[in-house]
Formats: structure tokens, sequence, C-alpha cells
């Protein structure tokens, strides 16, 4: 539909919008790996009767050829994105409504919570994962409110609200952390601090009159830790006043000794040796799941399909060149983002530094855990990217220079008043 309505477009317009943003060759890079896993490169001999099949690098071509897929929607998507938001008006209304779905969100999963907690919507029955919200399992739904999250409180941190919706936003954050907490996810609680103190540190900047990068006063970064830390207090105090108990007491708890599922320890430790089997291309995007059960240190009793790490399965799925092909994505993301945010712009500049903040929460999330292997994490991570890497198309420079006509005017007609008066009393 997106590849339709994009032909439509270009070929009502005349013209085929296109960003040529250096992130996308990321996805291009990863999409190449998953058809180079596939290519045959001969034939495995007859065995026990069995036809003989054609070899790849991949150990599970089906698996492989779905994840490609996947990639190759969100390139679509994350380009789409990058082409198509490139007015401030169309940015307000994506950042927006990505702040309000977020507040409906967290809304939903907290009625949800107290009412019915292992059914989706009250309907359909979860009780084999850890639903929260419309997520199978809770720790997605905590990486979703990270990126909520991150975009609102970048915008109340750089000032790029008014005062009069100052409240609203509280209101909306309050909700958003205390449904993120609720839904015991320690990986998604530790994330969230980390990303608090992320955007204290990237908001401590300011620029001179030069455009230089100066650090901001001291003044001003105490509020925002003072800000940063009342908000959590407020949040634990907004747990414990709704009678969330276990929400509370599952962060400090410890594996049970007698779980039959293996731990992310093992899983780790299983995932290192199967880098180390196939250290370059890996054993093929999506067919982590065959690598483990070769290596597995239960003699093949458990089965993981997902690492737990996706720093770490990325390697195991692509090898070094895929962890090079990633670290170029984050690299990429960081410094674009580090040069969007020299803006005029407040607004933009807010932005700029919640969607960095949203994506570096995901990122530190998923040390513990496979957010962006979900679709719906994996597209608001993408449009975040694209909002914090856009050009410099959806600035308001209009309003700046505005603001400053007025303010200079206003001097001036101050100045004109007082050389007046100044006139008067000499004569």
């Amino acid at each position: 539909m997106i590849v339709l309505c994009w032909t439509i477009d270009a070929w009502q317009s005349g013209v085929f919008r296109f960003s040529k943003n250096p992130i996308q060759l990321a996805l291009v890079g990863l999409i190449l790996i998953g058809v180079i896993q596939l290519l045959p490169f001969g034939t495995a001999n007859e065995t026990g009767g069995v036809a003989s099949s054609i070899k790849s690098l991949s150990f599970d071509p089906n698996a492989t050829k779905t994840t490609v897929v996947f990639i190759l929607s969100m390139l679509v998507y994350f380009s789409a994105s990058l082409a198509f938001i490139d007015t401030p008006k169309r940015m307000r209304i994506i950042v927006y409504t990505i702040i309000i779905f977020g507040f409906a969100l967290a809304f939903i999963g907290i009625i949800q919570s107290l009412i019915s907690h292992d059914k989706i919507y009250g309907l359909l029955d979860a009780r084999l994962g850890a639903p929260f919200g419309p997520f199978v399992n809770r720790h997605n739904f905590a990486a979703y409110m990270e990126m909520t999250l991150g975009l609102s409180l970048g915008l109340l941190f750089t000032g790029a609200i008014d005062k009069d919706k100052r409240l609203l936003f509280f209101t909306a954050i309050g909700l958003m952390g205390v449904s993120l907490l609720m839904s015991q996810s320690r990986g998604g609680l530790i994330s969230f601090i980390a990303s608090l103190a992320f955007l204290i540190a990237l908001t401590s900047f300011r620029q001179d009159e030069k455009g230089r990068e100066v650090k901001a006063d001291s003044r001003a970064i105490l509020l925002r830790v003072g800000l940063a830390f009342a908000f959590v207090i407020v949040l634990f105090i907004g747990i414990a006043s709704i009678g969330s108990d276990t929400s509370l007491t599952r962060l400090t708890e410890q594996t049970q000794a007698n779980d039959p599922t293996p731990s992310r320890t093992e899983i780790w430790q299983t995932t290192l040796k199967m880098i180390a089997a196939r250290p370059v291309f890996g054993w093929g995007l999506g067919a982590y799941g065959i690598g483990y059960a070769q290596f597995d240190v239960r003699n093949g009793a458990t089965r993981a399909e997902q690492a737990h790490n996706d720093y770490l399965q990325v390697l195991a799925d692509t090898g070094i060149i895929g962890a090079i092909i990633g670290i170029f994505f984050i690299a990429s993301l960081f410094y674009q983002s580090w040069q969007r945010r020299k803006t005029k712009d407040t607004f933009r500049k807010g932005v700029v530094a919640g969607s960095l903040t949203g994506c570096f929460a995901v990122l530190v999330h998923s040390l513990f855990d496979f957010t962006l292997h979900t679709t719906a994490v994996a597209l608001l991570f993408l449009t975040l990217a694209a909002l914090a890497t856009i050009g410099n198309r959806v600035e308001n420079l209009n309003a700046y220079r505005q603001h400053h006509r007025r303010r200079r005017a206003s001097v001036s007609e101050f100045k004109r008043k007082s050389e007046g008066e100044v006139e008067l009393l000499e004569s």
C-alpha cells in the first residue's frame, strides 16, 4: 500500500520523492546479506532415503526469506517516512499522534492489568505469555512506552511546549510512566532510567551566538536532574497508590532455581559458541533457533528462538559483516541527530532530543530482550529515527525570524521613544 501510494504521488506531482539519508543503507545491507545467505552453492548428499537438498549459507532458508521480507517492509516504511515527513506541519502531526497514541495505549494497559491481566483487551487469552496491553510480551509494551516517553520528555526538557499545554503533557507522561512500571519489565525500567540520564546529558549543551556548542548553566542542569528524580519518585508513589504491589516486587525478584527455561546467562553463553563457530556470515537471518539447538548446554532439552540480546543475535545471524552494518546504523543515527539538533527552531530541537532519547532507550533495552523483532516496536523505532535525522526542511524558521523581528521592532520603538523623551527634557 505504501509503494502504491508512493507511485500515485510521483505520477500526480511528476516528482519521485526520495531521501538521500545514508542510514537507509544499513537496512539495504541486511537485505543483501540475507539474499547472499540464500544463494545456492551445492547440494547435500541423500541420507536415509531423503532426497538431496540445496545448500546455502543459511541453516533455515525459510526463516531467512521471512526475515528478508520483514526487513524489506521496514525499509519501505522508513524510506517513505524520510521522504514524506517534509514540512513542519507534518512533523507536528506525527509527533502529537505518537504522544496521544502512547497516552491511550498506557491507559488501556493499566485498565487491562487491573481488570483482566491475562487477557488482551479482555478477550484474547494469552496466559502462555506475559501480556500487557495489546502485547503478548510485557517487555515489548515497555519498549513502546520508553519511546513515547522519550519523545514527550524531550519536548519538555527543551522548552518546546507552551505553558498552557504542559499540564496535559505532564498527565500523559505520568500515565505512560506508571504503565511502564506496571508492565513489570526490569529491562524496561533500566532502559527508562538510562534514557533519563541520556536526555539530561543531551540537553546540557546549548549553542552560543556563533553556533558553537557550550555547556548550559548549572542551574538549568540541576533543574532537569531534579525534575527527572521527582518524576521517578512520583511514578513509584503512583504505583503504590493503585495497589499494584506485584509490579514493584517483581523488579527485585531473582530467577527461580527450578525454572525449566534457560536463563539469559545460559542463552548468551550458547550464543557466543554459535558466533565462534560461524563468525563471518553467521547462521542465517532468522536461523538462530537451528544454531542454538546444536550448542544447547541442556543437550537439546530446550530451544531458544531469540538470544535476548539483539547485539549478540546480529553477530550470530549475520556474523562480523552484520555487526559492521549495525555499528554503521547506530553511528549514523547519533551523528546525524547531533547535527540536526543545531537549530534555532525550538520544537525541532525538542523532537530531535526526544526521538534520539527514545531510540537510545530501546538500544539499551536490546541488551536484555529482543524488542526490535516485534513489528510495532520496530515501526515506531524507525519513525523516531526518521524524526531525528530528517533534513532541515521540517524546521519552522519563519516563526523564529518573526519572533526576533517583533523583538527588534519593540526594542527600536523603545529606543525611539527614549530618545524623544531625552530631546524633550533637553529642550
